[in-house]
């Protein structure tokens, strides 16, 4: 049988990263294994139902690259992919388990729950639940008899259907990542599958779908381990054959204390979404990976490592590279702590790698919003100079100097200071001699003005500490980036030249 898993989100609100991670491994293991990867839209809770939610899933997906291969959008054999769209079919497989005395009509009012509850607690039961041993005095099919349940049908009294759960009964699955996974049926109560709205609870459509769409592998998130064993009975009621479970493990918060949260996000600067996400109800706003300049490949090579390696010291990984090496063995059972720093390396990663050119054009448009005019040419060989100091391509504007004309020590307060703290007179004859040596140099290169700059220290009897921070703050007005010599070969002998009799006219009008 053909590997079939899905994604199942919720259109509850933004898609969290640790929602993007299930995406992603689902993904991973299918292409591995040659398989389909489904998206279908859980919103059987339409109370929840957010405006906006379901597109901002397909816009997250579709940037990180995982492109489902049947979905709402896409369409495939198995649809709708759309719960809401799937509601009458519930209905009938409800049915299905209450002819096979699988499930019950309850018709329990609120309040009759609640004087439950109010009973049990009274009673020192610490977690009351409408269960076998409870089912057995409140109002529903299996205590009323057949004409009353048919009397309050036809009448359209409100009622829920219920699992009717066994007793005595062992339920036993193993999950890929976890291993074997024991609970008695006395721990599991009677779950709502059909609602008195005519929805499906998550349950019941969740396992009808599974099985409609011949999901052999379901990978979810942690939280829905506990739910695992209630779906295994849901399972065996219709008498189908289950998929196999694997639950990953949480994201954790940088300190490892808890899973990762919008707050901890909010409260640490880092984003948890994959794009940003406007609140329609409130208006706030919350930032996302694109939007704050990470590559969809770093946002997604950091998620993979979150709970699973490769089993080698291999970081930077395709997501081609990530398919050919995913393996559910090595996800891990614990959580995985999430580390912002590491993530911005990950991003400092493949900007390092992407050519010069695509770096040239975006810087390029960068300048241009800033008023700052150059040619593809040049934006081009400043990237080459700037992305090894660079996270993110707005970190390259820090080299705005290469692409204006004049002293950068104009209007620019903070390097006059360390000027001032720098400046040895006897620096002043030696940068004088340099700039002879560039008069008569016809072109620039690094390798040229390294060996002009050294002989001219040779000469002076100073040492490189002595001049070269001061010729960095003549030309670049900062004290860090990119080389001198290349940053001289790129600005040109005259810019050059002028930046140095500028900086030294500065430090003489000082004395």
């Amino acid at each position: 049988m053909s590997v079939r898993v899905r994604f199942a989100p919720s259109p509850t609100g933004p898609l969290h990263m640790g929602g993007v991670r299930t995406a992603l491994y689902n993904y991973l293991f299918a292409r591995k294994h040659g398989g389909q990867f489904l998206l279908r839209i859980e919103d059987t809770d339409q109370t929840r139902y957010v405006p906006g939610a379901e597109e901002y899933i397909k816009a997250s997906l579709e940037w990180c690259g995982l492109v489902p291969d049947e979905s709402p959008w896409v369409g495939g054999p198995d649809g709708p992919y759309r719960q809401s769209d799937r509601k009458q079919l519930y209905k009938q497989y409800a049915d299905e388990l209450i002819a096979k005395d699988k499930a019950y009509y309850a018709f329990d009012t609120p309040e009759e729950l609640e004087a439950m509850r109010e009973r049990l607690q009274a009673a020192g039961v610490a977690a009351p639940a409408y269960n076998a041993v409870t089912r057995e005095h409140m109002k529903n099919s299996l205590t009323l008899s057949a004409d009353e349940v048919k009397a309050r049908l036809a009448n359209g009294d409100p009622y829920v259907v219920r699992l009717k759960v066994p007793r005595h009964v062992e339920v036993r699955f193993e999950d890929l990542i976890r291993g074997w996974v024991v609970v008695h049926s006395a721990n599991i109560d009677d779950k709502v599958l059909f609602k008195s709205d005519g929805m499906p609870t998550y349950h019941l459509a969740n396992i009808v779908d599974d099985h409609l769409m011949r999901i052999t592998h379901v990978i979810r998130g942690e939280e829905w381990l506990p739910s695992a064993p209630l779906h295994v009975l849901i399972y065996e009621a219709f008498g189908w054959e289950r998929p196999a479970f694997a639950h990953l493990p949480l994201i954790l918060k940088p300190d490892g204390n808890g899973k990762l949260s919008k707050r901890d996000g909010d409260r640490l600067g880092f984003p948890v979404f994959s794009l940003d996400w406007v609140d329609p109800t409130t208006g706030e706003k919350s930032s996302g990976y694109r939007e704050k300049g990470y590559y969809p490949e770093a946002f997604i090579n950091m998620l993979a490592l979150l709970g699973w390696n490769p089993g080698t010291e291999q970081e930077v990984m395709s997501l081609e590279e990530l398919t050919r090496l995913f393996d559910l063995d090595r996800v891990h059972k614990g959580g995985a702590r999430f580390d912002p720093e590491k993530t911005k390396w990950f991003n400092q990663q493949y900007l390092r790698m992407r050519p010069d050119a695509e770096l040239g054009a975006h810087l390029r448009e960068k300048l241009a919003a800033r008023g700052i005019a150059t040619t593809l040419e040049r934006a081009t060989a400043g990237a080459a100079l700037l992305k090894e100091r660079a996270t993110f391509v707005d970190d390259m504007l820090e080299g705005t100097y290469l692409f204006t004309t004049g002293s950068p020590l104009q209007e620019n307060p903070a390097a006059l200071e360390e000027l001032r703290k720098r400046w040895k007179p006897e620096a002043a004859p030696a940068l004088e001699a340099y700039i002879e040596q560039l008069r008569g140099m016809t072109a620039l290169t690094p390798q040229g003005l390294e060996v002009a700059f050294n002989n001219v220290l040779q000469t002076a009897g100073l040492k490189v500490g002595q001049v070269m921070p001061l010729y960095r703050l003549f030309v670049a007005g900062r004290m860090q980036g990119p080389g001198m010599f290349d940053v001289s070969a790129l600005l040109g002998r005259d810019e050059v030249i002028a930046r140095l009799q500028a900086g030294l006219e500065q430090v003489r009008a000082w004395a």
